[in-house]
């Protein structure tokens, strides 16, 4: 499979990068009145109908990470087998990779979100990277894989001339200096938002949906079937959480959590989104700043309260950000150069050979892993599934599972 020809191949964008976008912007574009909330009373006590984990691919930043197929299908049998999720939201951008990691997924039995983010190029490009990812959703879909494709994550800092600036860092740093004009940005934002719904249609017949930043993304969700919320915040009681989440019930709409999370050490949660702004990137190699506490608890409690209050509206999905940083190693030796301590990640990448660029390495479960997977496992026998993840085998009308969706099989 060769990659869509004319789409730019770029760096990978970070979600560190987004959430500062988001943080700059405040409440600039916050969303109107919630309205009514009829949804929540008609799904409550049902529970999450979709438990899942984001898994991003990308290029990787060094060789050592770079994205691998097997590693890639060794981490979706842990997302299964160990995690206990029944989804798996595949992001990132190169349709290789993406297709590559959802056709795997599909054969492992895993409902499938996936969703292309190919970031600062071009929007031609951004929208035949769409629509050729699109094309193998609905692929999939024909063939009886559970697929829910959503057509991107945040358009108006993701997304080259909604706000002013070349790349992510520069569209930051106009959010920060106050030089957007917000109404302008909106009605760009809402045009491409138009644009990649309608490719989205055009090449998938299946439940299409966008992934919002929370409180500044407020597209119409006429254009999509499901509402999604890449959502981090914090409230001391979780009151709090339900009465945000209702406002984003008043289309009627099954909503998605298609993002949640927080780091891990002592203060995380309250940063609402922050988390991660905790490295000093201006030194060689990159430090933790301060004298923060690790802790993998805080995170595991935050991520577990969370989904009980998902659980407890009858959510249709939620999706933990993320099962893997591999860019970002834990240093147990090291407080200082711990940089897992600023990433969501469930699991904490350990390097054999800590100070080489080139060294291998492998994953282990945090806290919040242990969390998740007690709760999806716990979920999965409440719901009394008949069969089990993996097991069945999915049909079309000519015949059975073609295999060679996914080429990257050994």
């Amino acid at each position: 499979m060769e990659e869509t020809k004319g789409i730019k191949q770029t760096k990978r964008i970070s979600r560190a990068q987004f959430l500062a976008g988001a943080a700059a912007v405040g409440a600039a574009g916050a969303l109107g009145p919630a309205g009514q909330a009829r949804a929540t009373e008609r799904r409550h006590g049902r529970g999450l109908r979709r438990r899942g984990v984001v898994y991003t691919v990308g290029e990787g930043e060094t060789p050592g990470t770079a994205w691998n197929a097997r590693r890639m299908r060794a981490d979706v049998r842990a997302v299964r087998d160990d995690l206990h999720a029944d989804t798996i939201d595949v992001t990132g951008d190169g349709v290789e990779r993406l297709t590559a990691t959802a056709a795997e997924a599909a054969e492992r039995g895993l409902h499938i979100w996936l969703q292309p983010t190919l970031g600062d190029a071009p929007q031609r490009d951004i929208l035949e990277h769409l629509a050729e990812t699109g094309r193998f959703a609905e692929r999939l879909r024909r063939q009886g894989a559970g697929v829910d494709f959503s057509v991107g994550c945040e358009f108006w800092l993701f997304v080259p001339g909604i706000l002013p600036g070349e790349t992510v860092l520069e569209r930051v740093r106009n959010l920060q200096n106050g030089t957007v004009d917000w109404p302008r940005a909106q009605r760009r934002l809402a045009d491409f938002t138009a644009k990649a719904a309608k490719t989205g249609r055009s090449v998938f017949k299946g439940n299409l949906s966008y992934a919002a930043a929370q409180s500044i993304d407020d597209p119409d969700w006429n254009l999509f079937d499901i509402v999604g919320i890449d959502y981090y915040s914090y409230f001391p009681e979780r009151s709090g959480y339900v009465r945000e989440l209702k406002r984003y019930l008043r289309w009627g709409k099954p909503l998605a959590i298609t993002e949640f999370g927080t780091c891990a050490y002592v203060g995380a949660p309250e940063t609402a989104g922050m988390g991660w702004d905790v490295v000093d990137y201006g030194k060689e190699p990159p430090e933790i700043k301060g004298d923060l506490v690790r802790s993998e608890r805080v995170q595991a409690d935050y991520v577990g309260e969370l989904l009980d209050v998902f659980e407890s509206m009858g959510l249709y999905a939620a999706m933990t950000f993320e099962f893997l940083s591999a860019d970002a190693p834990h240093r147990p030796d090291e407080p200082r150069l711990d940089l897992d301590m600023a990433t969501y990640a469930l699991t904490k990448t350990i390097k054999d050979r800590p100070d080489d660029p080139a060294s291998g390495w492998h994953w282990e479960p945090k806290e919040a892993f242990h969390a998740v997977a007690r709760r999806y496992g716990a979920a999965g026998h409440r719901d009394h599934r008949c069969t089990a993840p993996g097991s069945r085998s999915m049909k079309t009308s000519t015949g059975s599972w073609d295999s060679t969706v996914n080429p990257w099989r050994s």
